[in-house]
């Protein structure tokens, strides 16, 4: 798990930045955390602070990252 604040949402990707200043686009959100927060629509959440997990799916030339969970700090 690592630490990162939700950005937004936009053309499809869900943008978070971690502590260390790295900013990460997800393709993709698991159905049991889009249940939990409206990422796509709920503007509270941006800013907010999470300890977030996700895997590296696809390819190495396409990956796609993937949340698994979700944790609000």
């Amino acid at each position: 798990m690592r630490t990162a604040a939700f950005k937004s949402y936009k053309n499809g990707y869900y943008n978070f930045w971690f502590e260390n200043g790295e900013e990460l686009a997800f393709e993709e959100v698991h159905p049991r955390v889009l249940k939990q927060y409206d990422l796509q629509n709920d503007e509270s959440l941006i800013d907010k602070d999470f300890r977030i997990t996700f895997i590296e799916a696809g390819d190495d030339d396409n990956p796609i990252y993937v949340v698994q969970s979700l944790k609000p700090i």
